[in-house]
């Protein structure tokens, strides 16, 4: 059995007081395990990025544990959650938020200097090499195609050696093309390189890449698949938001809705 990379229990997320509150995540308990790729998807606003955030530790909880292996991040101080971030997981966003002035190589070395090490250059050619860049190591964003910016992001992200690499829509800015190159070397940090990945996305051929998908509504888990299709994860979005629909119906409408099978929605 394997262990838990990641695991969140009873986890809640609240903004605002009293009347204005709003729950993000509702008694929310999940793992990760170790050595797999999971995919998180649900509606607009079901909570994914937020429980990304909380089990990254980007946020905080409300309420609720996060534990990174066997480290509890809620009771973690600033500085030490801080460290944990930058020495044990990784990001990646939609936004390749690489600095236009430094050149790919710098960009990679980035998070090492910030936390004091020297990056040695034969590690950040290594992990340039692993996202097939090893030939634009000296080019800045500017000259690279937005594929090439996502993988020097990816590389950023792995030259500390995470334990998990979270992504955030990884290729919501990449054409097909280059987002099945950037999901493909996703793919080979877990089955090659045994690493952890957990991802937040609205396509279905991006999670289709994933060993399994789980599936947020309204900040709660709403089931899961395990190895699906493109097109499993397709039927069972759409189910999820036609059920959406229907749950903010009333009377009328929602006899309307049943009959018709179907609804619009933005």
């Amino acid at each position: 059995m394997r262990p838990d990379a990641i695991k969140l229990r009873s986890v809640s997320k609240r903004y605002g007081t009293g009347g204005s509150t709003v729950t993000a995540l509702d008694d929310i308990t999940l793992a990760f395990p170790a050595g797999t790729f999971t995919a998180v998807m649900g509606p607009s606003g079901s909570g994914k990025s937020t429980l990304l955030q909380c089990a990254a530790g980007l946020d905080r909880p409300t309420s609720g544990s996060v534990r990174v292996g066997d480290t509890e991040l809620t009771t973690l101080s600033e500085r030490r959650l801080t460290l944990l971030r930058r020495r044990r997981v990784g990001f990646v966003f939609q936004a390749f938020n690489l600095l236009p002035s430094l050149t790919a190589a710098q960009n990679v070395a980035l998070p090492l200097r910030l936390a004091g090490r020297r990056p040695a250059r034969s590690r950040v050619r290594e992990v340039l090499c692993q996202v097939g860049l090893g030939d634009r190591a000296g080019h800045r964003p500017s000259q690279l195609s937005g594929g090439q910016q996502q993988r020097v992001a990816l590389a950023r992200a792995l030259i500390t050696g995470p334990e998990v690499l979270f992504a955030d829509e990884p290729t919501g800015a990449l054409d097909s093309r280059t987002g099945r190159e950037v999901l493909a070397l996703l793919r080979d940090l877990v089955d090659t390189g045994g690493g952890t990945v957990v991802m937040v996305t609205h396509d279905p051929v991006a999670a289709s890449y994933a060993d399994r998908v789980v599936f947020l509504v309204d900040g709660r888990v709403s089931g899961e698949l395990k190895e699906p299709s493109a097109g499993e994860i397709a039927a069972h979005l759409t189910t999820l938001e036609a059920g959406e629909v229907a749950a903010h119906l009333t009377g009328s409408e929602a006899a309307g809705f049943g009959a018709a099978g179907k609804a619009t929605t933005c």
